[in-house]
């Protein structure tokens, strides 16, 4: 496939990176974590300094990618919060390379140089790459994967739920319920699973998609089919009609989309068109669905502009601590509208948390929701534990 071949970055020292074994699903309901890595009170989620935009990213030859997938982690509030107060590097022990401590050092320099751009040293010096262009989501799916990586460097034979209590994974990460109900006897059977990012199929009909996608005729879930399934779960054992509905059991902090933008076997660019609003609400496809709003805002936009995945240019659209929207193409920063950033053909949409409770208050209604979902399944392309959505 073409995006396994051209993801050259995986070399990054990825010997000395295990896997983050996040794949697993965790049968008949989440356990409780016997470790807290993070405390969870500790992340805050407004921003705790308030300034202009930093500074744009010299492009080295290809490497907009890169550069794109940076300013828009630089502009995630709880992420930027803990790396600009240096507590990781202050405890960090680990010998070699830190993906925490190099994500530190940029943060710290992009955010506070007096400059006007800077050449992100510390984060090219792990990446052996040839000249190619390469694709932003692997990039971003595997910096935040060595983050982890760093975060569980120190602790040894940590269940899945006390892995999942790290401060990446507590931002990023969220569990999807899965329920199977089997039609003959009426047996619910729920497993649950880890996702870090929605990558969003839009090959739908039509010229123009909208979103927020999470609707329809099957009763507010994230999406169900029928079909015909062994009921292990009861006395049938047999090919029985059952359902299967996916439901978000646990919300992310940070809401990563990916719009499918490349054709898997041939990588050509998919233009259409998609609209995606400034705020939305997860709540009714929560596994609890009743209850307070659980509203997020767009606060970045990552942006393809090109015919394949094998060229074009990587660029993005952030929200500052200011609360002014910047675009980000390279070297350049430039003050921009919101109308501007809602109108782009988004290859990545980031949308954090503003529910009560975590410093936030709640923005205005969400808009409505058009998309269905038919179907689910982990992604080849992507890392453990990404969750993928199918669209009629």
């Amino acid at each position: 496939m073409w995006r396994t071949q051209g993801l050259n970055m995986l070399l990054f020292l990825v010997s000395s990176l295990s896997k983050w074994n996040f794949s697993a699903v965790i049968a008949e309901g989440i356990a409780p974590p016997k470790r807290i890595l993070f405390p969870p009170e500790k992340i805050c989620m407004v921003w705790q300094q308030r300034q202009r935009a930093g500074a744009g990213l010299f492009n080295v030859g290809n490497t907009c990618f890169l550069n794109s997938v940076l300013q828009c982690l630089t502009y995630t509030p709880p992420l930027a919060n803990y790396l600009l107060s240096r507590e990781h590097s202050r405890a960090c022990h680990q010998q070699g390379f830190c993906m925490m401590c190099i994500m530190e050092a940029h943060v710290n320099k992009a955010l506070h140089s007096p400059v006007g751009a800077i050449l992100p040293l510390a984060v090219l010096k792990v990446f052996r790459r040839k000249s190619g262009q390469e694709d932003a989501h692997d990039f971003l799916c595997c910096t935040v994967n060595a983050m982890q990586r760093a975060c569980l460097s120190a602790s040894n034979d940590l269940d899945l739920s006390s892995q999942s209590t790290t401060i990446v994974y507590q931002i990023f990460g969220g569990f999807l319920r899965s329920r199977v109900t089997c039609f003959s006897c009426e047996a619910i059977s729920d497993s649950y699973e880890a996702f870090l990012d929605v990558p969003l199929d839009i090959k739908v009909r039509g010229f123009a998609v909208k979103i927020p996608w999470w609707h329809g005729h099957f009763g507010g879930g994230l999406g169900a089919f029928q079909h015909r399934a062994l009921c292990l779960v009861s006395r049938c054992k047999k090919n029985v009609a059952a359902s299967k509905r996916f439901t978000v059991h646990r919300a992310p902090k940070i809401l990563t989309v990916c719009l499918k933008r490349f054709d898997c076997f041939t990588g050509g660019k998919i233009s259409k068109v998609v609209e995606y609003p400034e705020y939305l609400d997860l709540r009714p496809y929560m596994s609890q669905a009743d209850g307070e709003p659980l509203p997020y805002s767009l606060y970045a936009v990552l942006v393809h502009s090109g015919v394949s995945c094998h060229g074009g240019h990587y660029f993005c659209y952030t929200k500052a601590s200011n609360g002014l929207w910047y675009q980000m193409d390279d070297e350049s920063v430039e003050l921009r509208c919101i109308d501007t950033a809602l109108r782009q053909q988004a290859y990545l949409l980031f949308y954090v948390s503003e529910a009560p409770g975590q410093g936030l208050e709640p923005s205005r209604a969400a808009r409505g929701i058009s998309w269905v979902l038919t179907d689910f399944s982990v992604s080849a392309f992507s890392p453990p534990a990404v969750v993928c959505f199918y669209t009629l």
